[in-house]
């Protein structure tokens, strides 16, 4: 049986030759493979809801500025923030990054998102409101007792996110704010939906069936105002459309006395 040991040593041989070595410094750093991708005794309980809501936005999020394979998005991954305190990390319910490869040195699938590497910061991070972090995720408190910031502070002031949203399921209330100079704003949202212009894509809350859970989803859209289809989506209105052209069809055929069992 592995131990956790024998896991981490494991993750440290990958060769060098996967990570990125580009910056300065990088080689005194620690990498993806040297830093904890999960910790016991996070603040925010476990549920149904975020998984669910977190990966509907990850599915359609889906630039229409940037190629797909240029596009990373993820749900509850480590963002490691500091290059001073390379233990510290923020762990968003969601993020987006736009213009850096969807795989890791091209290959790997992420085990958490290292600022000093990919060299990225997050576009738009989506923190999901509960009554254990939401002091913490709208400002509303300073650093912690050991002097780490907030994820608000985080997000602000060191990784300067571009779009920060946070939605409250139990309201069903969804706010934006957007970084202007050093400070966040809260933006008006026109129909309760933000729209990313840089990304020609729009956010906003939809009422419809999920996974066979119908109530208000946070999801992507278009500039048309038309909701982003997940891929199960858009294999079913695929299957529609290709029907109604054969009903269409076959209405035609019969219309001009053709059989169409007979073609």
């Amino acid at each position: 049986m592995k131990t956790k040991d024998d896991t981490i040593e494991a993750k440290r041989s990958i060769p060098t030759d996967m990570v990125n070595l580009s910056h300065p410094r990088q080689k005194t750093l620690p990498t993806m493979y040297d830093l904890p991708s999960e910790e016991v005794g996070e603040p925010g309980l476990p549920d149904q809801f975020h998984p669910l809501q977190a990966e509907l936005l990850r599915l359609t999020f889906v630039p229409r500025t940037y190629d797909r394979d240029r596009v990373f998005s993820a749900m509850d991954l480590n963002i490691y923030y500091d290059e001073n305190h390379t233990r510290r990390y923020k762990r968003p319910d969601w993020f987006g990054v736009v213009g850096v490869p969807r795989l890791y040195a091209e290959r790997e699938l992420r085990l958490s998102y290292v600022i000093w590497q990919e060299r990225v910061t997050p576009f738009i991070i989506v923190e999901l409101l509960s009554p254990s972090t939401q002091a913490q995720d709208l400002g509303e408190v300073a650093a912690d007792e050991d002097g780490k910031p907030t994820k608000w502070e985080v997000y602000e002031q060191i990784l300067k996110v571009p779009y920060y949203a946070v939605y409250d399921r139990e309201q069903d209330k969804f706010r934006a704010f957007h970084l202007e100079g050093d400070r966040y704003r809260e933006l008006e949202l026109a129909d309760k939906r933000l729209w990313l212009e840089e990304l020609q894509l729009g956010l906003g809350l939809w009422q419809g069936n999920y996974e066979g859970v119908d109530r208000l989803w946070l999801r992507f859209c278009d500039a048309d105002n038309n909701w982003i289809p997940t891929p199960e989506e858009r294999e079913r209105q695929e299957k529609e459309q290709a029907l109604q052209r054969a009903e269409r069809l076959e209405a035609f055929l019969r219309a001009n006395n053709i059989d169409p069992d007979a073609i």
